[in-house]
C-alpha cells in the first residue's frame, strides 16, 4: 500500500512540481498518435531525436555493410573451389552414390503415383499422356536441338563410339509404333513407355562380357536374347540390358508381348556422363503390344550391369510402373 505524503515530507523540487508545474489536459488516442509520431516540444519524431535517430541508423548501416561483405568474402572463397562441368564430389564420394536410378515417362500427374491410366476409347482421356510423352521427347526431336548443341551430336555405332569433344545421337524417329504420329501406342490400346537411367557423373557401367555367365536371376527370355545378339556381333556386350515384366503371375499373363526400341538395353558407347554439351541421355521405349484391358497390370523394369545394385523395396536398380487401360 503506497503512503500519501504529507506537503511537509515533500523535497523543494516535488513542491515546485506539485504547486507550478503545468497541468496537462487528457489526450485521446489520437492526440497520443500525433504526439508519438511528432513531439513539438522534446522535437522527437517516433519516441527519437534526429541525433538518436542518425547514431542508430549509421550503427545499422555500417553492422549490415559489413555482412554483407562477409558472406560476399565466402561466396568468392567457395565459388573459386568449384567447377562450372565437373562436380567436387564424385562417385563415392557424392551423396547420389554409384547406383543410377531407373526411371520412366511419361509420369502421372501425382508425384506419389506410378499408375498410367486411361480410357481406350477415349481421345480426351489418352491426350494427356501423349502431350506428356511429346514434351519430354521434345530434346531429342530434330528440330528441337538447339544449334550449337546439333552441332556436337554424332551417329554413333558399337564399331564407331563418339570422337573427343563429340556426344551420341538419340535418334527417336524411327522407333516403330513408339513415335509420336503413331500416338505413341496410346490409342490402339498399345502403349509406349520410356525408360531412361539417371545421369551419374562418371559412371562407368561393367558390363555381362560374357553371355555364357549371365545372372541366375536374369529372365530367360532376356538372356535367350543375350545370346542371340551376341552370337551376331561380339560388341553387343557393352550394353545395360534392360528387362520389364509382371510383378506377380497374374500380371505376367495380363502384360502380353512386349517390344523394346531401339536396343533391349543402353548402348555402352553413351557412358560415360561428363557434362558433355548437347548429351543426351539414351532410351529403351518399351511397347506393350496386347496388354490386357480392364485390369491394374503391375510392371517391374529392371536395368542389368554387374554394378547396378537390385533391390525392389529400395527401387535400387528398377522401376515400379502400373498400367490400366479401361
Amino acid at each position: 500500500m503506497t503512503v500519501k505524503k504529507r506537503p511537509s515530507d515533500l523535497t523543494s523540487l516535488e513542491r515546485f512540481n506539485l504547486y507550478y508545474r503545468e497541468k496537462e489536459e487528457p489526450m485521446t488516442t489520437g492526440q497520443k498518435f500525433k504526439r508519438y509520431l511528432w513531439n513539438p516540444k522534446t522535437r522527437e519524431f517516433c519516441g527519437r531525436t534526429a541525433s538518436s535517430w542518425s547514431k542508430i541508423t549509421l550503427f545499422y548501416f555500417i553492422f549490415y555493410l559489413a555482412l554483407a561483405l562477409l558472406v560476399a568474402i565466402c561466396m568468392w572463397t567457395f565459388l573459386q573451389q568449384l567447377d562450372a562441368r565437373e562436380p567436387m564430389w564424385q562417385l563415392e564420394k557424392s551423396i547420389i552414390g554409384t547406383n543410377p536410378g531407373l526411371g520412366f515417362r511419361p509420369m502421372p500427374p501425382e508425384v506419389a503415383s506410378s499408375v498410367i491410366w486411361y480410357k481406350g476409347n477415349d481421345p480426351k482421356s489418352q491426350q494427356f499422356w501423349v502431350k506428356e510423352t511429346s514434351k519430354f521427347l521434345t530434346a531429342y526431336k530434330r528440330d528441337g536441338k538447339k544449334a550449337g548443341a546439333g552441332q556436337n551430336i554424332h551417329n554413333c555405332d558399337f564399331k564407331l563410339p563418339p570422337p573427343a569433344g563429340k556426344v551420341c545421337d538419340v535418334d527417336i524417329s524411327a522407333w516403330g509404333p513408339c513415335v509420336e504420329n503413331n500416338h505413341f501406342g496410346f490409342h490402339k490400346s498399345t502403349p509406349c513407355i520410356f525408360l531412361k537411367l539417371n545421369k551419374i557423373f562418371g559412371w562407368k557401367p561393367h558390363f555381362y562380357n560374357s553371355s555364357d555367365h549371365l545372372p541366375n536371376d536374369m529372365p530367360d527370355d532376356l538372356k535367350e536374347h543375350i545370346r542371340n545378339m551376341t552370337a551376331y556381333d561380339k560388341n553387343y556386350l557393352n550394353m545395360v540390358w534392360v528387362s520389364c515384366r509382371g510383378e506377380n503371375p497374374a500380371d505376367r499373363e495380363n502384360i502380353g508381348p512386349i517390344l523394346y526400341m531401339p536396343y533391349r538395353g543402353f548402348p555402352g558407347y553413351y557412358f560415360p556422363y561428363t557434362n558433355q554439351e548437347g548429351y543426351l541421355s539414351p532410351l529403351v521405349a518399351v511397347n506393350l503390344q496386347r496388354p490386357k484391358t480392364g485390369m491394374l497390370i503391375n510392371v517391374e523394369c529392371r536395368a542389368w550391369a554387374h554394378n547396378i545394385k537390385y533391390d525392389r523395396h529400395e527401387g535400387m536398380g528398377s522401376v515400379h510402373i502400373e498400367i490400366m487401360i479401361e
